[in-house]
Formats: structure tokens, sequence, C-alpha cells
């Protein structure tokens, strides 16, 4: 049966319209293809692989190496439905720690820190190896200031290092499969 808009009454009406508003919004969405919500472009491929980031810092500091590769292969698991696997990955990062470094930013008048910053940074290559164009060798860094009065030790190191690995990780899956 075909309504004209005018014989429809305004709940006709507003219904119609909800209908329409709700099929244009699915349609967009599943014309979205192989992106997923987080911009991952993961194409065919099924699993990924998280080779271990050794610490070759001139500062070592104990199981930073270990947390890092944590958390990439976590945002990994997180922000795709890839498997993790140990080795034959359809993609594949691996790198080192390449820089591990605490310097002070602002000084007060007594010539002390004021503020401290730590700085991380890895050396990151990525094999993607359904789609060899998409390699890439890079370096990423990023930081974390603190008070200068504080010791970078217990909580304080822990927030440092969550707040950096965010970012360095988030960094490392955007250049690897944000394809926009």
């Amino acid at each position: 049966m075909i309504y004209k808009l005018s014989v429809l009454s305004k709940t006709e009406h507003m219904k119609l319209v909800r209908y329409a508003c709700i099929t244009i919004l699915f349609l967009s969405l599943t014309t979205c293809g192989i992106y997923s919500f987080t911009g991952g472009d993961t194409g065919d491929a099924e699993t990924f692989q998280v080779n271990f980031f050794q610490n070759n810092a001139p500062l070592i500091e104990p199981q930073l190496d270990f947390e890092f590769t944590n958390a990439l292969q976590d945002l990994m698991q997180n922000q795709t439905n890839l498997s993790l696997v140990n080795s034959g990955g359809d993609l594949v990062f691996e790198g080192e720690i390449v820089e591990y470094r605490i310097s002070p930013t602002t000084a007060t008048a007594n010539n002390r820190a004021a503020q401290n910053r730590l700085t991380i940074g890895v050396n990151v290559r990525y094999y993607n190896n359904l789609v060899e164009e998409k390699n890439f060798e890079e370096r990423f860094s990023f930081f974390f200031d603190y008070e200068g009065s504080e010791l970078l030790t217990g909580s304080q190191r822990d927030t440092a290092w969550e707040a950096i690995f965010e970012r360095l990780t988030q960094d490392i899956f955007q250049r690897a499969l944000a394809d926009w």
C-alpha cells in the first residue's frame, strides 16, 4: 500500500523517518568493509606476531623489554580480530628499544630539576607477509614528564611506562594498519 506523506499521521511520519535513518546508518557501516572502528586495515591477514623487543638502550631498565612487548601484543589483540602466533604470522612486528633517557626539562633557581622527562624510543620493523609494499622500519619515541623532586620508581614508574607505551603502541598500530 502506498501512502502519500500528507496522509500519514505525525507518528507514522516519524516512524518512517526513523526507519530511513536506521537503514542509512546500517548501510554505511556495512560498506566499510575490512575497516574496524579503530581504523585498522588488516586486509586478508588472520594472524600477527610480536617478536621480543630487546632493550638495547644505553640505560637498561629491568623488565622494560618484556612490558613493552606485552603492551604491543595486548593492543593488537584488543583492536583487531587477528590471532596471536609465535611464528609465521601474516603481520610481524619486531625491533628493539633504543632509548631510555631521563633528562631535566626545567630548572629551579637553585639549579635543580623542577621537572624531569622520561623518553623511551623503539625501532620497529613491520612485515606484512601478504602485502610487502606495506613493510617499514621506523623509529618511534614518546615521553612522560614528572616532578623533579620525585623518583622514577614504583607506581610513578608504572604510570610513566603505561602512558608512554599507550602512545607508542598506538603510533605503531596506526603506522602499520591505518591505511586511509
